[in-house]
């Protein structure tokens, strides 16, 4: 009995390991910081991980005229943003677009982007192709999703 048990466990064991290999991209977390009533521009952050390599090509979404990959970096104490062609994801490794880094610029705004609500954007991969989340927006000065802020920490009262 216990070599039939034994090839049982190792054939779930075999089956687990084939299920993790074909795991889905997931994107996690994305959000937007909320914009003033005239701002053209807003930008989105996420966290994208993906079992196999993959490049995040475009993206787009019905709030905004267009949707560009942007890089933040500081060169000589001034800071400087360009677009990217593409956003490589490392097979296993989390990718993270956060404020001050990498990010979404969402260029000509459809409507202004109101803390408390959400949209639809669609991201396009390479291997993974077209893949479609919802963007919670997050107060203006947020610095990651669920309302995060800078230098915002909870109180408490004591008796």
């Amino acid at each position: 009995m216990l070599p039939k048990y034994v090839f049982f466990v190792i054939c779930l064991l075999i089956a687990n390991g084939a299920i993790a290999q074909t795991g889905q991209l997931e994107i996690e977390a994305p959000w937007a910081r909320a914009t003033p009533g005239q701002a053209q521009n807003g930008a989105v952050y996420l966290t994208i991980v993906s079992p196999t390599t993959d490049r995040l090509t475009a993206a787009s979404s019905p709030v905004a005229e267009k949707v560009e990959l942007h890089t933040m970096s500081m060169e000589g104490g001034v800071m400087s943003m360009r677009p990217l062609t593409a956003i490589d994801i490392p097979a296993g490794q989390a990718v993270t677009l956060s404020p001050g880094g990498t990010h979404m610029m969402l260029l000509g705004l459809t409507q202004p982007l109101r803390e408390g609500q959400s949209f639809p954007l669609t991201l396009s991969f390479d291997h993974a192709g077209p893949r479609q989340v919802t963007v919670v927006i997050e107060k203006a000065g947020a610095m990651g999703p669920g309302g995060q802020a800078t230098g915002s920490l909870p109180m408490h009262m004591h008796h």
